[in-house]
């Protein structure tokens, strides 16, 4: 089966960045984000929890939903068009600085890894690594996404 938009594993190749649109973070998207998954932790939703009992004096974004919005955000940006047959998890994710409303995020993708499934040549293994940017250009968070990729065409 080939992919209904014309992206196929052959066109990921090592070292190949994306690049994606900026999303400025608001309150309501905390608030979706709380009643989707009941993470109502109060130093996300607690304005004066937060200014008391935290080095930063304000709520912090949820480290998930900076998650799913980077996914969210390289599928806006059609990077993967319809070619992806399963995700196969995610490694070494770092939260490394605090997001708060009001903070602009964008992401860079760079394919770390594409190589052909060895089970099965009409498809690709295809890593990753998510790079979560605010407007400054500071990563607030980084993993490696791994798919497996509807191939154009089978190994010879």
């Amino acid at each position: 089966m080939t992919a209904v938009d014309g992206v196929t594993f052959e066109d990921f190749q090592v070292g190949q960045e994306f690049l994606t649109v900026g999303v400025t973070v608001t309150e309501t998207h905390l608030v979706n984000w709380a009643n989707l998954t009941g993470d109502w932790y109060p130093l996300h939703m607690d304005e004066e929890f937060a200014r008391e009992h935290s080095e930063f004096g304000r709520r912090l974004v949820h480290g998930p939903f900076v998650f799913a919005l980077s996914v969210g955000l390289i599928e806006k940006a059609n990077v993967l068009g319809h070619s992806v047959i399963a995700w196969l998890g995610t490694d070494e994710m770092r939260a490394k600085l605090p997001v708060f409303i009001g903070d602009t995020l964008s992401v860079r993708a760079t394919v770390v890894e594409a190589r052909r499934s060895r089970s099965d040549p009409g498809r690709g293994i295809v890593t990753l690594l998510y790079e979560a940017h605010k407007h400054g250009g500071e990563i607030v968070m980084s993993f490696r996404s791994t798919l497996m990729i509807r191939a154009g065409q089978a190994a010879a």
